[in-house]
């Protein structure tokens, strides 16, 4: 199974075989800060495929469907839908809250703690959405400021673990509600192609017209465009 996620700033790729990763590699975004998705994504998945064994034993394509940065998600998505066409793969979109989710207490020493994974949405807010231990969800995914998953969190009967670079943004407001940020340097903050793998074996894939981007807000640039137009005096575009 070839597996990738490009709701973030890396772009993550994995090739996993018998639920264990074959290969595995995060392209982090350029010395900007800027995301690389265009340039780094076909990179990353013929070097996974190579790992792999080659096309001929990938048979299913499983790509991270959002929430997340807009350009990086239609990016991520639509090399996935023309590499099933191509191929003739089926395809399987996932959450990629519910990936970066799994991968926070791999270990499972805390199962009676619930996963809340957020990601960075910009304008103040985060992307998140809340699962147990055993991948059940408990808050589908959301987009919310932090002082607002501070009044959720008060009603849960047990306070989250966090990760994810939304929950390192907002370090400070999550700590004081009660939620256990993970430590800066654990792995779980980062994307891991293999969890949006992990995840795909167990849903039913389908054709790649079928898969859509979650986007949760509309983008950045129409938001823009529009308060552009109401600030103009003539009301001209």
């Amino acid at each position: 199974m070839l597996g990738l996620d490009t709701a973030t700033a890396e772009t993550a790729v994995a090739v996993c075989r018998d639920g264990e990763p074959v290969f595995e590699r995060a392209a982090g975004p350029a010395e900007n800060g800027r995301p690389r998705h265009a340039a780094a994504v076909l990179g990353e998945i013929e070097a996974a495929v190579v790992a792999g064994g080659g096309w001929d034993a990938v048979g299913l394509i499983a790509v991270g469907a959002g929430p997340g940065t807009f350009t990086g998600l239609r990016i991520g998505i639509a090399t996935a839908r023309a590499l099933a066409q191509a191929r003739g793969l089926p395809i399987a979109p996932v959450s990629s809250l519910a990936a970066l989710a799994l991968g926070i207490d791999p270990g499972g020493s805390a199962p009676e703690r619930p996963r809340l994974a957020l990601l960075d949405a910009r304008r103040g807010e985060v992307f998140g959405a809340l699962h147990r231990a055993d991948r059940g969800v408990v808050w589908e995914p959301f987009v919310a400021a932090p002082e607002l998953i501070a009044e959720r969190i008060a009603e849960l009967p047990r306070p989250p673990l966090a990760a994810g670079d939304g929950s390192l943004r907002f370090r400070a407001q999550l700590e004081a509600a009660g939620v256990d940020v993970l430590p800066d340097a654990d792995p779980a903050h980062r994307m891991a192609a293999r969890h949006v793998c992990a995840l795909a074996a167990g849903i039913e894939p389908g054709r790649p017209e079928q898969v859509k981007p979650i986007y949760l807000r509309r983008p950045d640039a129409e938001v823009w465009r529009e308060r552009g137009h109401r600030d103009r005096p003539d009301g001209r575009r």
